[in-house]
């Protein structure tokens, strides 16, 4: 295995390869020109070019897979230098827009969903990921490598600006400091220039790391996969729960730096005759007071040999009038891809199994 170069951030580069504005270059060709190798590196002295492919790779991932939605999603199946597979989604949020001449008048809005782990240790009940256990945390360069890769796959221009969110495979905050690592990489301004505040993290409630997160002071936004409103039904579904349970959750977010302009999202996985009645509408509400919030109500995707079922629309839509008018802002995120493998795991399931 060699080491990716994307695993470094600007400032370490500027110690490897003095004078300081090399790194600048090498940054710029990488995540702006999109270069694949290091020769095409043109105002790099020729040594520093061998150098720099004697000691590193770009991209520590290959693209193995890619399967298309027909409401425009990608699922993409990574290969790791060492074997493993992780999974990535681009999801496009919103058309680019033209007028009458056809010029253009919007860019398309995009969505990355990125892995943190190969596997996952939170062992979710839903989860098809859980299913193949926890096998290690990704590199820095690694959950970069991914964002890098579909850019390139799908000619976004390197200074269009996409959404982070860590929501692929893995619990990011099990993985904290790679994880703070890639997300000063990926805001680097020489680099691929996302914004802190286009970055969310997704967790499933170590309320601990929420608070050290908080205490890093990155500027990034926060999600909770929440799920449940009581320990007992939140135990059955994420065991961890008996670990960090709500309480120790819904504290640490109200310490945790919000900015003014946003709000925490709370991710609810919405499970036919699970939680999906008022009664638990109703203790959400009561959870959630005196914070910040959005409330994304999620479709649950089956998956074969899980025994829970997707959720009728019309429960979906009556938890979401019922929130919205006790003054919860909620949103019934629509589910993307399912015609294709769009459970979180399903993909590299598939391919562990032939």
């Amino acid at each position: 295995m060699t080491n990716s170069i994307l695993d470094f951030t600007q400032e370490e580069l500027e110690k490897l390869f003095p004078p300081k504005f090399r790194a600048k270059q090498i940054y710029n060709w990488i995540y702006q020109q999109h270069v694949d190798t290091f020769d095409e590196m043109e105002n790099i002295p020729k040594k520093m070019r061998s150098e720099l492919a004697e000691k590193f790779s770009i991209s520590p991932l290959e693209k193995v897979q890619k399967q298309i939605s027909s409401d425009g999603s990608i699922k993409y199946l990574f290969r790791l230098q060492d074997g493993h597979t992780i999974e990535s989604v681009l999801l496009k949020m919103k058309d680019a827009e033209y007028d009458e001449k056809g010029e253009l008048l919007h860019h398309a809005k995009y969505t990355v969903c990125v892995s943190s782990q190969v596997g996952c240790k939170v062992g979710c009940a839903f989860c098809l990921t859980a299913k193949g256990g926890f096998i290690r945390n990704l590199t820095p360069g690694e959950i970069v490598g991914q964002v890098l890769e579909i850019k390139k796959d799908n000619d976004i221009a390197s200074n269009r600006r996409v959404n982070i969110v860590y929501m692929g495979m893995g619990e990011p905050l099990d993985n904290l400091d790679n994880l703070a690592k890639a997300i000063k990489i990926f805001s680097n301004e020489n680099g691929l220039s996302i914004s802190p505040k286009r970055q969310t993290v997704s967790t499933s409630g170590i309320s601990t790391k929420i608070k050290k997160l908080g205490n890093m002071e990155l500027g990034v936004q926060l999600a909770i996969s929440l799920h449940a409103v009581d320990d007992e039904l939140r135990e059955e579904l994420i065991p961890m729960n008996k670990a960090y349970n709500i309480a120790s959750i819904i504290e640490a977010v109200k310490e945790f730096p919000v900015n003014t302009r946003k709000r925490v999202m709370f991710e609810y996985l919405v499970i036919k005759d699970v939680n999906d009645d008022i009664v638990s509408a109703k203790k959400l509400i009561k959870l959630l007071e005196g914070i910040k919030s959005k409330v994304n109500l999620i479709y649950f995707n089956p998956y074969p040999g899980t025994t829970f079922k997707r959720p009728e629309p019309e429960k979906m839509r009556r938890f979401q009038e019922y929130l919205l008018s006790k003054g919860v802002l909620c949103t019934i995120r629509e589910s993307k891809g399912i015609d294709i493998s769009a459970a979180c795991g399903q993909l590299r399931e598939q391919e562990l199994s032939r």
